[in-house]
């Protein structure tokens, strides 16, 4: 067992509970911004179908199609798709620009974020993106039109793809290395917990209600973080060590000996004050060129895991199975699933490490698309499909499971954890921008590619990403379980 390890179990033991603890508390209350951009993410499932026009009836009468346009005329046609008077509705292009805002806003402030935690610190960083957080709510629960709702949507970009740099930095930097995978996994957790809530809530609400219930949690993350330290290692990196030691004291405990953690700490920041930080010497140097193509590589399979599809076509698969559940509960049920797995995620990702449950997720989830583009296509050349009408929904079961335990949190926990300390900001704004023009390719290109090559051929597509992803996991991603800042550097340089 190497010295750092042994350091951190002597901790441990001299810390006691107190100890992790505060490190739980502090990485609850950074994941609250996970939780606001959850509600985010997740708000568009149950509002835009309150704000979309009735649709016809593929076969609708002639006396169906004249009273339609009798109402949209006479401006009876602010009814809503649930038969709900509205304010004002959106048509199709509007939708549409109101979902796509969103990842436009977050690739637009994932670098800027990165830059400001790095100069400023990750705690006031986190606290200053409550604000377009809020502003989003504010304008959405005062929306009298579509400009409105777009400037919302905008604002909610910058904020969440701002969460998705900084909370997993923060929590990543604040704690131990015995549970540092543990308290990364918080980050997807919460953003599941935020997704579900917003399913539960928007399935009985109106959109203005489900707004003014989701601004809570913004106010909830000021209220709560105030009261958080700065992480240590920017501490350091600023010359404040005492200010350093005390918010190592709070996270470890009374009764911790911190000597040589600090040390370390304080090794690899004066390292890192000796490195040029720009992005030239992070892709001219080995180290931090293979972090990076570890990070981008696992938000890129992250994406084109087949995620949106499979979750696109939850309501097919549920009618595939026989099941007459309401489109609304087939959703809750399936967030209530990626919640609990990604809660199992947390709980094993210490004991089993990162690269087998990367492996089971690209295995399993690519295993499940084959299947599922089987079925659907042999349901599309009318086959009899009825007796093994329970198997898609069993790998949608499965999918979300496999996804949760490991794609879901682990290639946002290892982006905090892949980099050092003088490259960490920079190198978290260009992964999450990445991963939010991902977004935006995927959600273009898939309902283009569904109608041109068909589902089943789309689910094809993704499993071969992944068969490709198990090479990738195998052969570049490190091992990071247990192992320090300076150590997984030494592996990705190339010594093993």
């Amino acid at each position: 067992m190497d010295k750092p390890t042994m350091h951190m179990l002597s901790v441990q033991e001299k810390g006691g509970e107190t100890k992790r603890t505060n490190q739980y508390i502090a990485a609850v209350a950074a994941a609250i911004g996970a939780v606001a951009a959850g509600t985010i993410l997740a708000w568009t499932s149950p509002a835009l179908p309150q704000l979309e026009p009735p649709k016809l009836k593929d076969n609708a009468t002639k006396t169906e199609i004249d009273i339609f346009n009798l109402n949209v005329t006479s401006n009876q046609g602010l009814i809503n798709s649930k038969n709900q008077t509205a304010d004002f509705l959106l048509d199709t292009t509007e939708s549409s620009l109101v979902s796509a805002i969103l990842a436009i806003g977050a690739a637009i402030s994932a670098l800027p974020v990165g830059v400001i935690a790095q100069r400023f610190g990750r705690r006031p960083t986190i606290l200053i993106l409550a604000v377009p957080f809020l502003i989003n709510w504010l304008l959405t629960i005062f929306a009298n039109g579509t400009g409105m709702l777009i400037a919302a949507r905008f604002f909610a970009g910058l904020a969440t793809g701002g969460i998705c740099v900084a909370a997993p930095m923060y929590i990543g930097e604040i704690a131990e290395t015995s549970i540092r995978g543990a308290l990364g996994a918080f980050f997807q957790l919460f953003l599941t917990v935020g997704i579900l809530f917003t399913y539960v809530v928007g399935a009985w609400t109106h959109w203005r209600t489900l707004s003014i219930v989701s601004a809570i949690f913004p106010i909830l993350l000021i209220a709560v973080f105030w009261w958080m330290p700065e992480t240590p290692q920017y501490l350091l990196g600023k010359n404040r060590r005492r200010d350093a030691e005390k918010a190592l004291r709070w996270l470890r405990g009374p009764n911790a000996d911190l000597t040589a953690e600090l040390e370390d700490m304080q090794k690899d920041v004066d390292n890192s004050a000796r490195q040029n930080a720009g992005i030239s010497a992070m892709v001219t140097n080995r180290a931090p060129l293979m972090a990076l193509i570890c990070s981008l590589g696992l938000m890129f399979f992250q994406q084109f895991s087949g995620i949106n599809a499979v979750i696109f076509y939850t309501n097919d698969i549920f009618k595939s199975a026989g099941s007459g559940i309401p489109p609304e509960i087939a959703t809750i049920m399936v967030g209530v699933v990626q919640t609990i797995a990604t809660l199992v995620s947390s709980l094993l990702i210490e004991k089993a490490g990162r690269r087998i449950l990367l492996l089971q997720s690209c295995i399993i989830m690519g295993v499940c698309l084959i299947i599922l583009g089987a079925y659907f296509k042999l349901h599309e050349n009318g086959a009899n499909d009825a007796p093994v009408g329970w198997l898609p929904l069993v790998c949608l079961v499965l999918f979300i499971v496999s996804f949760s335990l490991g794609f879901g949190p682990i290639p946002w926990m290892m982006m905090a954890e892949l980099f050092p300390v003088e490259f960490r900001g920079t190198a978290s704004g260009i992964t999450v921008i990445t991963n939010w023009l991902l977004v935006f390719i995927v959600t273009l290109c898939f309902p283009i590619m569904r109608d041109a090559i068909g589902i089943y051929s789309c689910f094809w597509f993704f499993s071969g990403f992944m068969v490709i992803c198990v090479f990738f996991v195998f052969f570049l991603i490190p091992e990071t379980k247990g192992k320090t800042v300076s150590q997984i550097q030494t592996i990705l340089g190339g010594s093993r």
